[in-house]
C-alpha cells in the first residue's frame, strides 16, 4: 500500500488522447467540459520538453550531460508535476526562496547581475500589466461584439451592418422621444416586407429572433466541444480548485482563450439566460497564465503563477461589472486559496491596468464599463430598512431555491442519457427560451439592458413603460419628480415583469451549466431587480395614496419624492446574487461600484447579509461550492470546521487488513527493483526508509521524479543497468568491486517530508493539509514508519463524516 495518486489512477486516466469527435456519447464529462488531451500545445513548456510524461513507459527525455549525481545538474521535469495532481506548496515556496536567494547574493557580484536582480522583482508588476492590458482589450471586444450581435436579431442597421441599433441611430435627426425608431435602423419584416405593422410582420419578425437565436448557441456549443471542451460554463468552480493547488492541464491554455472568448459573444447574444462575467473571470486567468510563459520566475513554479492567476481573477472581475476595487475582495473572498498582501497589492494594480483598458475603449459609448451603471439622489429612509430585509429574505430564499434545483440537474444530466446529448440540450433550451422571450419585451431585450432599466429612476423624458405615470406637472420642483399615481403603462409593465421573473427564475436552472459558456451573475441579478422593482412601485403607490398612515406622515408628505423604485431594484439584484454565491463584503463593494451610489452601502450591506443567512440556514454551500463538490474536485474548504474526534491513526493507510506501506529502502534496492515497484503500484510517490525491518523514515520521493531520474540515468551514464544498486545516502554503500555502477538519487529525495504522530488528533491534520497546501503526510509511532494520510484520504474522511459517498472525490 503506497501514496495514493493525488488525482486518480494514472493508469486508468492516461492510457491515451481522448480525442474529441462528432458524436455527442464520446464526451467524458468534466464539470461540463470534456477531458481532451490531444491539445498539446496548451502543455507548460517544462511539461513539453520531458516529452509530455504521461506513464512510466511512455516517451523519451531530453536529458543532459553525463550524470553522476543529480544536484549538479536539475533535470528537465524533475519536481514538475502530472496532469490532475495536487501542487506541492511547500516544496514550491521553498525553491522559490532558494532562487530568490541566490539571485540577492549574485546581484553583489557584477552589475549585470544586479540589472539581473532588478528585472526579476520588477517582472511581477509587469506581468499584471500586461494582464491588466489583455483582459481589458478582451472585455471591450466581447462587449461589443456581444451588443451588436443582440441587436442583430431584431433588425440590421442600413448605414452600415456593423452598427448596433444605438450607434445606427447617433447621426439620426428624430426627436429624443422617438430615438429608437430612426429611419437607419430596420427591423427584418421591414427590410423583407418592406412595413412594420401587422400580424405577418410581427410573425416574421418573430422568426428571425428565434431563427438568430437558435443560429448563435447552436455555433457556440459546436465550437466548445469541436475545439476547447473546457471552455464551457463559468469557470470559477475550476478557478478555484486550481488556485487550491490542483493541476487541471488546458484548462487555462490558448485554445481555451480563442473558443471561450468568441462563444461567450455567441452565447449571449443568443439570449439564453446567462452572463458574461463569470467567464471573464476565466478570460483573465486564461490571460495570465499564457503570460506567465514569459517570464521563467512563474512559468517553473506552480505557487508563483497560482498568486498571478489570483491577480488575473480579480482583474477579471473588474472589467465584468467596472468595480477594480470589487474584483480585487472578490478574488480575495471567493476564489484565492493563497493570497499574500504582495498578491493583493498587485491584484490592484492588475485591475486597475484592466478598468481603465476597458474605459479607454468604452464600449458603451457613455464613458460608463458596464450598461447599467445608474445614479440615484434621493436619500433613503429608516423605515424603508423593512422592505430591503424582505428583498433580502426572498434572496436567500431564491439562493437555496436555485442551487438546489441546479445542482439537481446537473446530477441529473451526468448520470442519465441527457449528458450524451449536448448539442441538442443547447438547441432544445435556446428554442424554449427565444419562444418565450420574444413576446415579453422585458426578456427579449438582453438581460444587462433589462438590469439597466430596472435600475433606472424615472426622470422626465424617459419614455420607457415603466415611467409612465401620471404627470401633475405643476408639484414638479427642478429635476426632482414627486411620486405620481401609476399609470396604464406601468400596470402593463407591473405584469410583464412578474411573467418575466417567472420565466427567469425557472429557465436559468437549465441553462448554467450547459456546454457553453455561462455565468450566473446577470441572471441571479436580475431575478432580484425585477423582484425589486415590483416591490418598490407596490411602496411608492401606498406610500402616494396613503401618505397619510403613520408610517409614512413623518418623511413622506403629499408631493414629495420619496420612494426610488430603482434602488429597490438594486438592492433586490444584491440580495439575490449574494444568495446564490453567497458573497458579501466584495458584492456591497461591487455594487456601490455600479451605481456610485455611496449613500446606499447600509441598504446593501442588510439585503446581503440577510440573503446570506437565509440561504446559509437552508443550504452551507454557494453555487460555486455545490458545483466543486459535484464534480468531485480535490478541494479542501477552508471556510469549513472540522469538529470530530478521530486520530491521524483512524484515516492513514494502510488500515488494519491491508498490504503492507509500499516502501524504498535507503541503499539496498536494484533499479530493476524500484522499476518494478513503480510499474506494480499507481502511487505519486514512495516513502523512504533506513531498512525494511528498521523501518525508520529517511524521506519522501516522489514518482514522476524517480522516472525521469532513472530513464535519463540509463541513456546517459554510463554502466547503469537493472541490477545497479540505487542510494539516497551521502556515501555509497560498501559493495564488491565486481559489482555494477550505482545510481546515486539523493538530490530528488525530500530529507524533510511531514510527519505527524499516530496520535494527532484529525483536527490538526486537516489544519496542517488546509494551511500547508500539503500532498500527503507521513504517520509515525516512536520514529518508526506506519503510514501515509494524502489529501485525498483527508476528503473521502471529512464526506465520509458528512454521510456523503468517499468515491465521489475526485472526479466521480
Amino acid at each position: 500500500m503506497g501514496l495514493e495518486a493525488l488525482a486518480m489512477d494514472q493508469k486508468g486516466y492516461r492510457r491515451g488522447s481522448f480525442q474529441s469527435s462528432t458524436s455527442d456519447e464520446d464526451m467524458l464529462e468534466i464539470a461540463g467540459a470534456s477531458l481532451d488531451f490531444s491539445v498539446a500545445d496548451d502543455d507548460p513548456p517544462l511539461y513539453r520538453e520531458m516529452g509530455g510524461f504521461s506513464s512510466y513507459n511512455g516517451g523519451g527525455m531530453n536529458g543532459t550531460s553525463t550524470i553522476m549525481d543529480f544536484l549538479e545538474e536539475p533535470l528537465p521535469g524533475v519536481g514538475t508535476y502530472e496532469d490532475f495532481n495536487t501542487i506541492d506548496w511547500v516544496r514550491e515556496k521553498s525553491r522559490d526562496r532558494d532562487r530568490h536567494r541566490e539571485i540577492t547574493s549574485r546581484s553583489k557580484e557584477s552589475t549585470w547581475a544586479l540589472i539581473h536582480s532588478v528585472s526579476d522583482a520588477f517582472s511581477g508588476w509587469l506581468l499584471m500589466l500586461l494582464i491588466g492590458l489583455l483582459a481589458g482589450s478582451l472585455a471591450g471586444l466581447i462587449d461589443i461584439s456581444a451588443h451588436w450581435m443582440t441587436d442583430l436579431k431584431e433588425g440590421v442597421c442600413l448605414a452600415g451592418f456593423w452598427f448596433n441599433h444605438e450607434h445606427c441611430c447617433w447621426k439620426s435627426n428624430t426627436t429624443f422621444m422617438d430615438r429608437d425608431k430612426c429611419p437607419e435602423w430596420m427591423s427584418w419584416s421591414e427590410l423583407i416586407l418592406g412595413h412594420g405593422e401587422g400580424a405577418f410582420a410581427y410573425i416574421l419578425n418573430y422568426f428571425m429572433y428565434v431563427t438568430w437565436a437558435l443560429l448563435f448557441s447552436l455555433l457556440a456549443v459546436l465550437l466548445v466541444k469541436g475545439f476547447a471542451p473546457y471552455a464551457c460554463g463559468s469557470g470559477i468552480p475550476e478557478i478555484k480548485t486550481i488556485l487550491s493547488g490542483f493541476i487541471i492541464r488546458g484548462y487555462l491554455g490558448k485554445w481555451t482563450l480563442i473558443i471561450k472568448t468568441i462563444t461567450l459573444v455567441l452565447a449571449v447574444s443568443s439570449g439564453l439566460s446567462l452572463g458574461k462575467e463569470g467567464p471573464l473571470v476565466h478570460v483573465a486567468c486564461c490571460c495570465g497564465n499564457i503570460l506567465c510563459h514569459l517570464f521563467t520566475k512563474y512559468r517553473k513554479n506552480e505557487a508563483k503563477r497560482r498568486e498571478v492567476l489570483s491577480a488575473a481573477a480579480a482583474a477579471g472581475v473588474s472589467v465584468a461589472f467596472g468595480a477594480p476595487i470589487g474584483g480585487v475582495l472578490f478574488s480575495l473572498e471567493e476564489v484565492s486559496y493563497y493570497f499574500p498582501l504582495k498578491t493583493l497589492w498587485r491584484s490592484f494594480f492588475a485591475a486597475l491596468v484592466a478598468a481603465f483598458t476597458l474605459r479607454s475603449i468604452n464600449p458603451f459609448g457613455n464613458s460608463r464599463l458596464v450598461l447599467f451603471y445608474v445614479e440615484f439622489h434621493m436619500p433613503w429612509h429608516l423605515l424603508e430598512l423593512v422592505p430591503f430585509i424582505i428583498l433580502g429574505i426572498f434572496g436567500g430564499l431564491w439562493g437555496a431555491f436555485f442551487i438546489r434545483s441546479n445542482i439537481a440537474w446537473c446530477r441529473r444530466r451526468k448520470t442519465t442519457k441527457l449528458g450524451k446529448y449536448p448539442v441538442l440540450e443547447v438547441f432544445v433550451v435556446t428554442a424554449i427560451t427565444a419562444v418565450l422571450a420574444f413576446p415579453n419585451e422585458y426578456t427579449r431585450m438582453s438581460t444587462s439592458e433589462l438590469i439597466s432599466e430596472l435600475f433606472n429612476d424615472c426622470g422626465i423624458l424617459d419614455s420607457s413603460k415603466l415611467c409612465e405615470y401620471v404627470n401633475d406637472f405643476n408639484s414638479t420642483k427642478g429635476d426632482d419628480l414627486p411620486d405620481r399615481a401609476a399609470g396604464p403603462g406601468v400596470y402593463t409593465a407591473m405584469w410583464q415583469l412578474a411573467l418575466a421573473l417567472i420565466m427567469k427564475v425557472f429557465i436559468t436552472i437549465f441553462t448554467f451549466g450547459m456546454k457553453v459558456p455561462s455565468g450566473l451573475f446577470i441572471p441571479s441579478m436580475a431575478v432580484g431587480a425585477i423582484a425589486g422593482r415590483l416591490l418598490g412601485v407596490a411602496v411608492e403607490q401606498l406610500a402616494y395614496y396613503h401618505h397619510d398612515w403613520p408610517i409614512f406622515s413623518g418623511w413622506c408628505s403629499q408631493g414629495a419624492d420619496c420612494i426610488t423604485p430603482g434602488l429597490y431594484a438594486m438592492v433586490g439584484a444584491a440580495a439575490c446574487l449574494g444568495g446564490v454565491t453567497r458573497m458579501t463584503v466584495s458584492l456591497v463593494v461591487i455594487m456601490f461600484e455600479l451605481t456610485g451610489g455611496l449613500e446606499y452601502i447600509v441598504p446593501l450591506m442588510a439585503a446581503a447579509m440577510t440573503s446570506k443567512w437565509v440561504a446559509d440556514a437552508i443550504g452551507r454551500e454557494g453555487i460555486y461550492d455545490a458545483h466543486i463538490r459535484l464534480n468531485g474536485y480535490p478541494f479542501l474548504e477552508a471556510k469549513e470546521e472540522f469538529s470530530h474526534k478521530t486520530l491521524a491513526m483512524d484515516v492513514m493507510r494502510p488500515r488494519r487488513n491491508d498490504p503492507p506501506l509500499t516502501v524504498i529502502t535507503q541503499d539496498s534496492m536494484t533499479v530493476e527493483d524500484v522499476e518494478s515497484i513503480i510499474n506494480e503500484t499507481t502511487y505519486s510517490g514512495y516513502p523512504v526508509v533506513v531498512s525494511r525491518e528498521s523501518q525508520r523514515l529517511v524521506g519522501f520521493v516522489l514518482r514522476r521524479d524517480l522516472i525521469i531520474s532513472i530513464e535519463n540515468a540509463r541513456k546517459k551514464q554510463d554502466g547503469i543497468v537493472s541490477t545497479s544498486i540505487i542510494y539516497f545516502t551521502d556515501h555509497s554503500p560498501p559493495l564488491p568491486p565486481s559489482s555494477p555502477s550505482m545510481l546515486k538519487l539523493r538530490s530528488i529525495l525530500d530529507l524533510s517530508p511531514f510527519t505527524v504522530t499516530d496520535q494527532t488528533p484529525m483536527e490538526i491534520v486537516v489544519d496542517i493539509f488546509r494551511k500547508l497546501g500539503l500532498r500527503q503526510c507521513l504517520v509515525t509511532h516512536n520514529g518508526k514508519l506506519l503510514g501515509i494520510i494524502t489529501k485525498k484520504d483527508v476528503l473521502k474522511h471529512i464526506a465520509q463524516l458528512a454521510n456523503q459517498d468517499p468515491d465521489s472525490i475526485l472526479f466521480n
